[in-house]
């Protein structure tokens, strides 16, 4: 066994673990951290089978960016953990069934899918030509829409998040500006009519002249 499949192994042993506890994990924030964790693994991985970009992409992407908004989102829901916990045995028979499937046909794709490759070796780029080059003439000629469609689902999802976080809290004191320019003076100041009224008379005078007199 030489040294990369040796580097292999260790990325891969990462990855499962850290998988495994983000769907394990109680706390919110400590799932994200774990998957930041497999996120970095994967690029490891992908920089192995001599795809730099894919693997420089996933670092710069999802955890520079999306990652770490999803991180400042789920700190900022402030999630109350003293009250409703979620149970995860309780849905562990529906996922276990989940997972089975998805192992099938990642095993199915794997094994019967794809041909052989011989030697055991990955194929390098050709010599003088950019494998970055050719993925993005790629992406941007020929699946063009669906680099489109994925923008806008990451847009509706950045959307969704900013929405989750500007919810309305009831120790706010925003005023709406709708409010304010739709009021009128009657609303400011209301003159109510009132009944005079008048000060009592002191009793101190009289009763010094009660004693005066006596």
């Amino acid at each position: 066994m030489n040294y990369q499949t040796g580097f292999f192994y260790l990325f891969a042993a990462v990855l499962l673990f850290a998988a495994f506890r983000v769907i394990t994990a109680r706390n919110p924030v400590h799932a994200v951290l774990y998957l930041m964790l497999s996120f970095t693994q994967a690029a490891a991985l992908w920089l192995i089978l001599k795809a730099e970009f894919l693997g420089i992409t996933l670092v710069l992407v999802y955890l520079g960016a999306v990652m770490v908004l999803f991180l400042f989102v789920v700190m900022m829901l402030d999630i109350r953990f003293e009250g409703d916990r979620w149970s995860f045995w309780q849905n562990f028979p529906l996922a276990l069934v989940i997972g089975a499937l998805v192992a099938a046909e990642i095993a199915a794709v794997t094994w019967v899918g794809f041909p052989k490759i011989a030697g055991g070796e990955v194929a390098g780029a050709a010599e003088g030509v950019s494998n970055t080059k050719a993925l993005g003439i790629l992406l941007y000629t020929e699946y063009l829409y669906p680099i489109q469609v994925a923008a806008v689902i990451l847009l509706v999802a950045m959307l969704t998040a900013i929405a989750l976080t500007l919810r309305h809290r009831k120790d706010s004191k925003a005023i709406n500006p709708g409010d304010q320019v739709r009021v009128r003076a009657a609303d400011r100041l209301v003159v109510v009519p009132m009944a005079a009224t008048t000060r009592p008379a002191d009793p101190a005078p009289a009763a010094q002249e009660e004693g005066k007199a006596s």
